[in-house]
């Protein structure tokens, strides 16, 4: 809007700008030529008739030579004023030329030159013209000897100042369609300038969308040609680099969830044989129990680990999928916390049965709740809780939002951005912990599936709080 309004003001300014002007300067023509005209034949008939005028001229003379000089032009109405000392005769008894100034009656006289200027009187412009009257030569140096006698004409300008109101109204005229031509040109030209850019724009967003084949069509050599060209070969570096990125990632990926794959197999091998060695291991020296419980640990870990890439291998390939059930969710966070004997170390602040009721898979949701309360018991402080309300926000479906707390040091502010990103230790120092490293990664995953949210926070009286979010959807 801006450019098309700049293009309209530049065109409307160009257009009055050029008509004010051609009305100046043909204006400016018309006057001058008129008043060049006038001066002429008034020297003519000043030359034609001063050689009759007898010195020193007398009142009467005067009068007569005024008159005989206004009539030399038939065609003009003039009025003439002719003085000589401090006498002076007008072409019209009583006429008081009212027109000439002092200032110009001193310039004739003194400056001895043909004076003229432009006057505005009760019955419209006019036109004042002041000529001396020389006879013969100065023998000294040569130049016209003045007379003393002065001759001063007033002519109306009527008719001039009609062929000026006429190329006002002309010029009115043309400028009106004169400027209505210049906005549609400016319009189109604005147009042109921005129909590439609006593609451009819409090009932009394309892409910005994910849509990295998007081009441009080129047309002309213009400045705007060189950015659309510089946007398709922009945008095809862009889709090599994306493309090549996905490859990789996708190679990643791959290997990672063979890689899992192929363990699991000598894992169960190993896992059976570390079972059958934890049974001897109280038969065993010290030395070698050790050993062998920790081999067993180990492998134990070994299999979390393999586990965890397997599922996130999942996610990531857009394999995992929700197998919905209607469940009290309530019901199944006592049932994750007594599963694994937590049910005396984390307190519960529960909804009553029934209350927290919807469609959601169970396992899921019993590996959200596990990771979640396992990580407040390894990283938090006792005592650890868990709570669960409902809410019910104005056009949108109840939630279930699940917090777990716990009493620890709580999650440093430089942490908090990155504490769901796969593998992250908060303390680089510490370069083994009981867990894969993929907790709260796959606690999130699993989250998003479900629709809900997750965030990480902390509590004002100390501790870290998760909280979760999930859409109770129900049964038709």
């Amino acid at each position: 809007m801006r450019l098309v309004v700049a293009f309209a003001v530049v065109a409307v300014v160009a257009t009055v700008t050029t008509g004010a002007l051609t009305f100046r300067a043909a204006r400016t023509d018309l006057l001058q030529q008129g008043q060049d005209t006038v001066i002429t034949q008034f020297r003519d008939g000043v030359d034609s008739v001063a050689p009759g005028v007898a010195f020193p001229p007398s009142r009467s003379e005067l009068q007569a030579f005024a008159t005989e000089v206004s009539r030399t032009e038939r065609t003009a109405n003039w009025r003439v004023m002719a003085t000589y000392g401090d006498l002076s005769e007008t072409s019209r008894p009583g006429d008081t030329f009212a027109e000439l100034t002092p200032a110009m009656r001193a310039s004739v006289s003194t400056r001895a030159a043909t004076v003229f200027q432009r006057v505005s009187t009760d019955h419209g412009p006019a036109l004042v013209v002041g000529i001396p009257v020389r006879f013969g030569t100065d023998p000294f140096d040569g130049s016209p000897r003045t007379s003393g006698l002065a001759v001063f004409l007033t002519v109306s300008q009527d008719s001039e100042q009609g062929y000026v109101d006429a190329l006002v109204a002309a010029v009115e005229r043309a400028t009106v369609p004169a400027l209505v031509v210049a906005v549609l040109l400016a319009l189109l030209a604005a147009r042109g300038v921005l129909r590439p850019v609006r593609a451009l724009r819409g090009a932009t967003r394309r892409i910005a969308e994910g849509h990295l084949e998007t081009r441009l069509a080129v047309h002309g050599s213009d400045e705007l040609a060189d950015l659309s060209y510089t946007f398709n070969d922009t945008a095809a570096a862009l889709e090599e680099s994306v493309a090549e990125l996905r490859r990789m990632e996708a190679r990643a990926r791959r290997f990672a969830a063979d890689v899992s794959h192929e363990l699991r197999t000598p894992l169960a091998a190993m896992a059976a044989v570390t079972d059958v060695l934890d049974e001897d291991a109280a038969r065993l020296d010290p030395d070698t129990a050790t050993a062998v419980r920790l081999i067993s640990q180990e492998t134990v870990k070994l299999a979390r680990l393999v586990d965890d890439l397997m599922e996130m291998s999942r996610f990531d390939a857009g394999a995992a999928d929700l197998h919905l059930d209607e469940v009290d969710l309530a019901e199944s966070v006592r049932r994750s916390l007594a599963f694994r004997g937590w049910q005396e170390t984390v307190a519960t602040r529960l909804p009553a049965p029934d209350t927290a009721r919807g469609r959601v898979d169970p396992r899921r949701l019993d590996v959200i709740v596990a990771n979640l309360v396992g990580n407040a018991l390894r990283h938090g402080g006792l005592p650890v809780q868990i709570a669960m309300s409902v809410q019910e926000p104005p056009g949108a479906p109840p939630l279930a939002v699940i917090e777990v707390m716990d009493s620890g040091p709580g999650i440093p502010d430089d942490v908090l951005p990155q504490v769901f990103d796969r593998f992250y230790k908060s303390d680089t120092s510490r370069t083994r912990t009981e867990g894969s490293g993929l907790g709260l990664s796959i606690t999130a995953e699993n989250v998003h599936l479900h629709g809900g949210t997750i965030t990480a926070g902390n509590r004002p009286e100390g501790g870290a709080v998760f909280t979760v979010a999930l859409p109770l959807r129900r049964d038709a």
